[in-house]
């Protein structure tokens, strides 16, 4: 366990930094909130929920520079996942929506964002409702929107990968017409362990932990070469070609200098 986690409870408390920067997100929510509701009243996708992560990541600290191609339309991203502000990054610069578990879309509030930005909800237990889950990615897909899978089924260490789960790519296999398949490495050098979520850490302590940095959260995204087409007819070759290509873009990382921001 790194230090920065074990004492992280030492280091919760409410300080005025976390509640100008909650004032400033609620702020931008409320001020994009009308233009929103008007783009989904008449039907259209609303580029304010982007606007909104964009802004929320800013005033969390989030500074980002991205290397390689993004894909813009029918791809699925595979990434790391580290910490919340990974949502923040992705929905916000890649335009993603996400696959994430059923118990956010009943949070107050998380999950009315979360619907907001069409997130796929899985129940990775309830094996009954696998068909209908597989559907609802498919379709998402089909309709061009990026969407991102973090195939961890939790947050990691950021300078490491746990193993990554096979059954959640189901829902592409067989690979739909004209879906690429992009690894992405969520890269937040040095600082990485502390400010991943990691047990004993709960969500809301990490959460009231980052918005009490000092410090941005320096973060890059790499864009990785999309998957050939060969792995993609297998769930567990496709989970496998993924995490060694994350793991390379890891391995890089490591051996570079640091990067002067």
């Amino acid at each position: 366990m790194s230090p920065s986690i074990a004492s992280a409870t030492d280091r919760t408390t409410i300080t005025w930094r976390t509640v100008v920067r909650l004032a400033l997100m609620a702020l931008t929510l409320l001020f994009l909130l009308v233009p929103h509701l008007v783009y989904r009243a008449i039907g259209r996708p609303s580029p304010m929920v982007m606007a909104f992560l964009n802004a929320a990541g800013w005033i969390a600290g989030l500074r980002i520079r991205t290397t390689g191609t993004r894909l813009r339309r029918d791809v699925l991203f595979v990434s790391n996942h580290v910490s919340w502000l990974d949502i923040l990054a992705l929905g916000g610069a890649a335009r993603s929506a996400f696959v994430s578990k059923a118990e956010v879309g009943t949070a107050p509030l998380v999950g009315w964002l979360a619907d907001q930005n069409h997130t796929i909800y899985v129940q990775r237990e309830a094996r009954r409702e696998i068909h209908n889950q597989t559907n609802e990615l498919r379709g998402a897909l089909a309709r061009g929107r990026p969407v991102t899978l973090f195939p961890e089924g939790t947050t990691g260490p950021g300078d490491g990968l746990l193993p990554f789960r096979p059954s959640l790519f189901q829902a592409v296999i067989p690979t739909p017409p004209r879906l690429r398949i992009q690894p992405v490495f969520l890269d937040y050098g040095a600082e990485a362990s502390d400010i991943a979520w990691l047990d004993p850490e709960s969500g809301l302590d990490n959460f009231k932990r980052l918005l009490a940095r000092k410090r941005p959260v320096h973060l890059t995204i790499h864009y990785l070469d999309p998957l050939p087409d060969a792995v993609e007819a297998d769930r567990k070759l496709l989970a496998e070609a993924a995490r060694a290509a994350i793991a390379a873009e890891i391995a890089l990382s490591s051996a570079a200098p640091p990067l002067r921001l």
